[in-house]
């Protein structure tokens, strides 16, 4: 029985995933695992996962996130930490209603009011984990283990709980408070929107630019002239605002008579717009600054809010820097309920109350005109547009009327445009900890860096305070109850506290349980305290997930402590503004500490076209699809390899997963099963394989030490980098790796892993890829958990049993640590060194078009460094071998190069912009003394600047290859090739030998026939007078001819007769017929011995049927005189009569011979690769 199981020369990757994870099934592999970790008290590594909705379906973005989650998480289990993953819902907020809302066609507050608050709500609650299923399917089939039964949910009261107790801790640190304010507001969703939320959806749309005219109060026939694109908010019209420190001019319109008042700067855009011409049109009459204009009067555009105080206070100019030189006329419209700049700046000059909150807002929270402007009455603000236009126009007062495309907000859920409106909302002092947000920041680190130092940094720098209550139902209700002057304010911290101020029972503490419950007054005789409407915004609630998950501080306060700040996190770049920030601003407004300690931030997966993956669109394939087609773990390390892991944009490709599988996994797997054959083939032979680690670590062969070393290297390499978290390094070294064992090491060790070198050598060989691709494997287990399970299974039965690496998977496996003593950067160098040569001599092979079946007469290896000539030396044989090359020959005579360069435009293009092209073109036109100075001194001067290294492209070349055509050469930055492509007679011989061999193998495969099986081949021209070159190769070329087949071919024309043919056929090689054959493998005469032995045995006459040893054998009957020819045949009969690999056995058990009694002739002895070979 061998070690190994045997495995199909096709492997289908979905499918012994599926099987993966029925094992992980049978075994319960991640919860094991996990106790195990705890039983044996490793040390805690905290992660914390951010909660999706569950009303969708998880898309790339998610399953990105989920493998940079799986793989860091995995490699910290398996690096002797013990890792909880719990898995989170996000339940609450604007997507449940916004589905349940589409639902039951709720189009207002009204419609929700209607129906029942307890209704709407129930419905909301009704659909939460609508897709939980199909999330924790997706999930568990992408590899990723996280505990889906012991999640948490944003709806759980113990969840909802500890945000009260967040809440209210900032609420008794004075971080809390009430105001109006001009917020970014969703008109369908009916609820204002936080700053963050409100960057991640901006679009280009067309909108109105008007010039309207603002009439003095005082003088007729002057107007101000102000521009905006938002004419549904001029009803609302309370002031106009100037800039003080900028210039103002006062000019006629010739062609009307009016004058106008405008900024000096906007003077040539308002002409070019009202097409007039500024010298012949215009007169300037009068010139100042901005300051002048203070506290004139002017008149209304609408009449609606030209009444009581705001007649008394309003309809004047007043002054803000806000306005710029670089849009519209200078003069800005305000309407305080519309814009924050505008609110602020009535404010500041008492047009409205900012206590009493008075303000002209004449729309509700559909976004749709009141009775207050009747003439627009029901109108949707941005619909009401065409007809303010039109009511302007017959006034008069319209000057222009056009469109302007501008980026626009709009909502990220809803889609649709935001507006700008007052409302009174609960903030979080941000500003007042902005200083400890940012020293905590710098408590943490971020991969990649620049998402931490410049964007994130940029907005907690112009953060504004965070607005946390929204005007919805479905959500954790704010835990504030108010008395009707507002003079008492109440904030509830606990489900107990709350049960203690009202006298009643709670059991669930959603609006609809605890908005009609009243806590009573402190003061004697004033009315109960009733609880305000808004809910929080779903992202405080996310930011509070690290205490929500454990219900801190009402359980488990120890566990949170002993975890808090988490270990690491990760999420998508558009987390910056929205969970990232949340957390950072709870945990340092509550504890004055970071959140978490290390980040991995990852960029956007963009559809293959380079735009946003859009369902409607169906601009990208379903990801269970391509998991079917190429397998999990496909996507993961086509996800994982990628830009993306540096918070780079990637365009999703499913060819791209197919190179995966094509690229990397299939030659990896072929790598095993290369394994498992060699394995075979040596236990077959009699040997018995085990792991033998000390066995490697003793090899002398160069190509063992090179693997072995860069083994360890790599081990140190991934832990490295793993520890800073920088999965884009770890990925690509990895993959690497695999390319150098698959493509390198087991190509050139395979004729050692076959035996053809010896004994000993196999099973060095054999145990140096079997404990490398067990590294790997444990290696990989992160980032490809099905691929590495599959292998694993199989190559730990090669292990003793109780070795600590023989576990029930590969992930409860701990990761190798790297062997440093091993680690030898000098063998790796002459590998790559040697792997540079041979590349760069395939590559002037290809420049021919001269396969590498052809050999080539010489390959000449130009270095200025002796070092560098040593190490090629040193591996001439892989070399030779390689470029298929009779001669190699080293130099370091470097007068045979010429030295040319280019420039590096990678580095140099950005650095110098429109300059480069004369820099590029001069590089060119450097000599090759420059060049060599160059190389000395590592810079050179060109077009007055100074370049460097990594400037530069060097090239080399030949320089006699211009006197030889034969010549033909390559070179990077160090080493040049020279290949010499002279033919000869014994040149094309052997070439037509490697073509011989290549068609002989071609038949093999057409034949089925695998490595192992006992086959012999034979091969003779169809006709020996019209093949001479295809006799010779057989003849003269022989042994070469072995060497490419790594097996014998015998002559045809040797074939004894007896054999079995199982495949014939005939093909024309270089225009002349050769004749191949496959039998079965059997005994082969020596004719001449066997005649030999014949003739010097008596032979005497029997009528019986001969014996060999026991076995009924051919009679001697005499056929010639003296009866040779008949024992001959009598002897081939016994031979014949057994098995070969019987008769193999037989004549080792016998020192190399058989024995036959044959009547007539008695006992003949019959010596192996004497008498008969097999």
């Amino acid at each position: 029985m061998t070690t190994f199981h045997p495995v199909s020369d096709r492997v289908c990757f979905p499918e012994e995933e599926e099987k993966t994870l029925q094992y992980w099934q049978q075994i319960d592999a991640f919860k094991t695992s996990y106790q195990q970790s705890v039983d044996e008290g490793r040390p805690v590594y905290r992660f914390y996962d951010g909660p999706p909705f569950a009303t969708g379906l998880p898309h790339y973005g998610h399953i990105l996130a989920g493998t940079i989650k799986d793989v860091v998480t995995r490699y910290a289990h398996q690096s002797g930490y013990c890792v909880e993953r719990r898995f989170g819902w996000d339940c609450h907020g604007l997507p449940v209603e916004h589905e349940i809302d589409k639902k039951l066609n709720v189009k207002s507050k009204e419609d929700v009011l209607a129906m029942g608050i307890g209704v709407y709500n129930e419905e909301c609650r009704s659909i939460v984990m609508r897709y939980s299923k199909e999330w924790q399917q997706v999930i568990e089939r992408m590899g990723r283990w996280i505990d889906f039964e012991n999640d948490y949910k944003t709806l759980d009261i113990s969840f909802m709980e500890s945000v009260w107790w967040a809440f209210k801790q900032l609420f008794e640190k004075k971080l809390v408070y009430r105001a109006f304010k001009v917020m970014p507001y969703s008109t369908v969703l009916c609820t204002p929107l936080a700053n963050f939320e409100v960057n991640q959806n901006y679009k280009d749309i067309s909108d109105p630019s008007i010039i309207v005219a603002f009439p003095y109060v005082d003088e007729s026939a002057c107007d101000f002239l102000a521009w905006t694109t938002t004419p549904w908010t001029l009803p609302s019209n309370l002031a106009l605002c100037v800039n003080p420190h900028s210039t103002y001019l006062r000019v006629k319109n010739k062609k009307t008579d009016r004058e106008w008042v405008l900024m000096e700067a906007r003077l040539p855009w308002v002409c070019k717009e009202l097409k007039l011409d500024m010298d012949t049109d215009i007169n300037i009459e009068d010139k100042f600054p901005g300051k002048v204009l203070e506290g004139i009067r002017y008149k209304p555009m609408f009449e609606y809010f030209n009444k009581g105080v705001w007649k008394e206070k309003g309809f004047r100019v007043i002054t803000g820097d806000f306005v710029e030189e670089t849009g519209g006329t200078g003069v800005v419209h305000c309407a305080p309920a519309f814009g924050e700049d505008d609110y602020k700046a009535c404010v500041a000059f008492n047009i409205i109350d900012k206590e009493s909150g008075a303000l002209p807002c004449p729309v509700d929270a559909n976004g749709r005109f009141t009775d207050e402007v009747p003439d627009y009455q029901g109108q949707n603000v941005k619909d009401a547009d065409k007809d303010i236009r039109r009511d302007m126009k017959a006034t008069g007062r319209l000057l222009l009327n056009a469109n302007e495309v501008h980026s626009y907000p709009h909502c990220w859920r809803s889609d649709t445009p935001l507006i700008y409106r007052a409302v009174p909302c609960w903030f979080i002092s941000v500003e007042k900890v902005k200083h400890d947000i940012l020293k905590n920041m710098e408590r943490t680190y971020w991969v990649p860096s620049f998402v931490k130092e410049k964007r994130f940094y940029n907005w907690v720098k112009d953060s504004n305070d965070w607005c946390v209550s929204r005007n919805r139902f479905w959500g954790t209700p704010i835990p504030l109850w108010h008395s009707d002057d507002w003079k008492e304010i109440v904030c509830i911290g606990s489900v107990a506290e709350l049960e203690e101020k009202t006298g009643k029972k709670i059991t669930d503490i959603h609006r609809h349980f605890i908005d009609d419950l009243k806590i009573p007054s402190s003061r004697p005789g004033m009315p109960d305290l009733k609880r305000i409407e808004e809910v929080f915004d779903c992202w405080f609630e996310s930011g509070s997930m690290p205490y929500g998950q454990v219900h801190y501080p009402f359980e488990n306060a120890d566990k949170f402590r002993e975890g808090f700040p988490a270990d690491f996190i990760a999420e998508g770049l558009d987390q910056t503004r929205g969970w990232f920030y949340t957390l950072m601003v709870l945990s340092s407004a509550l504890f004055d500490e970071p959140a978490f300690k290390n980040l991995i931030c990852n960029g956007l997966v963009l559809a293959a076209d380079g735009k946003k993956m859009s369902k409607r669109l169906k601009n990208y394939p379903d990801p269970m699809s391509v998991v079917n087609n190429h397998g999990a773990d496909a996507i993961r390390l086509y996800l994982i390899n990628s830009p993306v892991v540096r918070a780079e944009p990637l365009r999703f490709k499913e060819e791209g997963v197919r190179d995966v599988v094509k690229d990397i996994f299939l030659p990896w797997f072929n790598a095993y099963r290369f394994l498992l054959q060699e394995v075979g083939r040596y236990e077959n032979n009699g040997g018995k394989f085990q792991a033998d680690p000390a066995l490697v670590e003793a090899s002398d062969n160069v190509m063992d030490r090179w693997i072995y070393a860069a083994t360890q290297h790599l081990i140190q390499y991934v832990d490295q980098e793993m520890k800073a978290y920088r999965l884009y390094t770890v990925a690509p070294k990895l993959v690497d790796f695999l390319e150098q064992l698959t493509n390198w090491y087991v190509r050139l060790n395979r004729d050692r892993m076959r035996g053809l070198s010896g004994a000993d050598e196999t099973i060095t060989s054999l145990c140096t890829l079997y404990e490398v691709l067990m590294i790997i494997t444990r290696l990989m287990a992160p980032f490809t958990p099905f691929l590495t399970e599959y292998l694993y299974q199989n190559l730990a039965r090669a292990l003793p049993e109780g070795h600590p690496d023989r576990c029930a998977s590969v992930h409860w496996v701990s990761l190798p640590k790297a062997n440093e003593k091993r680690i030898d950067a000098h063998i790796e160098t002459r590998v790559a060194r040697m792997q540079t040569v041979i590349e760069l001599g395939r590559q002037v092979r290809e420049k021919r078009k001269v396969s590498l079946k052809t050999p080539v007469k010489e390959v000449r290896v130009i270095h200025a460094d002796p070092s560098y000539i040593a190490d090629i030396d040193y591996l001439q044989s892989y070399i030779k071998d390689e470029l298929n090359t009779m001669e190699l020959t080293l130099s370091t005579d470097a007068s045979a190069i010429h030295l040319s360069a280019q420039a590096n435009s990678q580095i140099l293009g950005p650095k110098f912009g429109k300059e480069f092209g004369p820099i590029r073109k001069a590089v060119c036109e450097l000599t090759h003394e420059q060049l060599q100075a160059f190389e000395e001194t590592g810079e050179i001067a060109v077009c007055g600047h100074t370049l460097k290294r990594d400037e530069l492209f060097l090239k080399r070349s030949a320089k006699d290859i211009v006197t030889n055509p034969n010549l033909e050469a390559d070179g990077d930055n160090s080493v040049l090739v020279v290949v010499d492509f002279t033919s000869d007679d014994s040149l094309q011989t052997m070439a037509l030998a490697r073509e011989v061999a290549n068609r002989v193998q071609k038949m093999r495969k057409k034949a089925g026939l695998s490595q192992d099986d006992p086959v012999d081949m034979w091969a003779t021209p169809a006709d020996l007078t019209k093949a001479p070159n295809i006799q010779k190769v057989l003849t003269k070329e022989r042994e070469y001819l072995h060497r490419c087949l790594r097996r014998q071919i015998f002559d045809g024309e040797q074939r004894q007769g007896h054999e079995v043919i199982i495949y014939q056929e005939d093909v024309t090689v270089n225009g002349e017929d050769l004749r191949v054959e496959f039998t079965l493998s059997g005994i082969r005469f020596n004719e001449q011995e066997l005649r030999r032995l014949a003739q010097s045995i008596k032979v005497e006459s029997s009528d019986g049927p001969a014996k060999a040893n026991g076995v009924a054998a051919t009679a001697v009957n005499g056929v010639d005189g003296d009866g040779t020819d008949g024992l001959v045949t009598a002897m081939k009969g016994c031979l014949l009569s057994y098995e070969v690999e019987e008769l193999k056995q037989l004549a080792s058990s016998n020192n190399g011979s058989v024995t036959f009694n044959i009547e007539g002739a008695g006992q003949c002895v019959l010596i192996r690769d004497k008498h008969w070979s097999a």
